[in-house]
């Protein structure tokens, strides 16, 4: 048999370790993984120079903008900044214009996708009013569904308990996980009232409004209602100890949890507020450095069962408003994601097998994506080569995505992207875009 090319001398990550050898790859999937001496013949080969191969990132957490919100990302800038990053999968959030939470909606965006992307993407919605329509949204695609409980986005009342312990019921018969933001609609509503009529417009009434409680107060009252139920709840982006220690409390009790910590919470405390200013704003903001460490202690811990990069692009000009209530939260964080994980592996603040299982393994579990996740014959042949010692400063300027900054910028990392394949195919070489628009595809997730 011929397959469609080999990568030779190559340093594969694989489940026994990092292993020297040649990798055939045949209609997209991985052919067969070992010696060059016992590769099959290929119509191209490909000569690594011992660089180090890993799974393709699964980000589980990224907002593709498009639609109505194309000036801030489109699908194909989007994806063209995950394949730059090392990124074959992203999972979309609905939180978008319109708000994807219907059938008709997730199938309007698929169809615009499937034109546009250059990796694989899959999408969330958020719930509907009917609770009858969950099962024709899945059907449709969707991976599953997003609770945003800072403010209403969905169909979905947040502030309704029972309400809420419907949905998950109907999530639990559908077998698919419903993503969380936990920051608590109630007491937020209330501080930022009060600190609006105090005329506090600064970037402190924001920290103060968005206070580690508000998120306890989330994470603990879902979990309460989810104790009653049993649906798979997916915490997004934690941020406080409490919160951390309320989910590792509730996988104790065996609850079906799971929980994400990002890059910029990992890496950055509030002083740089200091000299980031409001473009490095997100939601929920950033922490002190206890909570910082507590996030750590939670990846080693293996409390936190994922990285997402909550990739969120804006224009420079929504992240300058005069008013803290006015900036968009959220910064891009596609390009970034693995280069700065594989710095903390030379740092010796993560191993190398944890910062797979986390960017990798663990997102294709949690989400059911069961034909990628890791390198084996048979699987998805959705891999990022990366040359390991290469240091590099990192220069939002020059980002695939439409949103040109970052708090990382002028960062040094070590560990660079330089290839990326996703399907078997070559989507980006050396910071270079080389495929066509569509040449990624939709990803459903496996029903069980």
């Amino acid at each position: 048999m011929i397959a469609d090319f080999v990568l030779n001398n190559a340093k594969a990550y694989l489940k026994q370790g990092i292993v020297d050898c040649s990798i055939a790859v045949e209609d997209g999937k991985i052919f067969k993984i070992g010696k060059e001496t016992h590769m099959s013949k290929a119509e191209e080969k490909t000569d690594l120079h011992n660089l180090l191969v890993l799974p393709g990132v699964i980000d589980s957490h990224v907002h593709l903008r498009d639609e109505e919100k194309a000036y801030k990302e489109t699908f194909l800038t989007g994806t063209a900044a995950a394949a730059a990053g090392g990124v074959t999968t992203v999972l979309d959030m609905p939180n978008n214009t319109p708000v994807t939470m219907s059938a008709q909606t997730l199938r309007n965006r698929l169809q615009l996708a499937k034109r546009l992307v250059l990796v694989n993407v899959g999408f969330y919605s958020e719930f509907p009013k009917n609770l009858n329509e969950p099962k024709e949204i899945v059907a449709e695609g969707a991976v599953g569904f997003k609770l945003f409980m800072a403010e209403q986005v969905g169909g979905l009342n947040i502030d309704d308990d029972e309400a809420l312990k419907e949905a998950f019921k109907k999530t639990a018969e559908l077998n698919v996980p419903v993503a969380v933001h936990a920051e608590d609609h109630r007491l937020l509503k209330k501080a930022i009232e009060k600190l609006k009529l105090a005329k506090r417009h600064d970037l402190t009434a924001f920290l103060k409004a968005h206070n580690e409680n508000v998120e306890y107060a989330a994470v603990k009252r879902l979990l309460d209602i989810n104790a009653q139920v049993g649906n798979h709840l997916h915490f997004c982006h934690l941020s406080t100890e409490k919160g951390l220690d309320a989910v590792a409390e509730a996988k104790k009790a065996d609850q079906k949890v799971t929980c994400e910590v990002t890059p910029h919470h990992l890496l950055l405390t509030k002083e740089a507020y200091e000299s980031l200013g409001v473009k490095a704003v997100t939601m929920p903001p950033l922490r002190s450095r206890e909570n910082v460490e507590a996030l750590w202690r939670g990846v080693t811990e293996e409390t936190v069962d994922l990285i997402g990069s909550d990739h969120a692009p804006h224009t420079l000009e929504e992240k300058d408003a005069n008013s803290i209530w006015d900036v968009k939260v959220g910064v891009p964080g596609l390009e970034t994601t693995l280069p700065l994980m594989l710095t903390m592996v030379h740092k010796k603040r993560l191993s190398l097998d944890r910062a797979v299982q986390l960017l990798t393994e663990k997102p294709a579990e949690i989400f059911n994506l069961n034909d990628r996740g890791c390198l084996e014959q048979g699987k998805n042949a959705d891999f990022v080569v990366v040359d390991f010692n290469q240091r590099f400063k990192i220069d939002a300027s020059k980002f695939q995505s439409k949103a040109k900054f970052s708090p990382f910028n002028g960062w040094e990392a070590q560990g660079k992207p330089v290839k990326t394949f996703v399907n078997g195919q070559l989507v980006m070489d050396e910071q270079r875009i080389v495929a066509k628009p569509g040449s990624g595809s939709v990803v459903r997730r496996a029903q069980t």
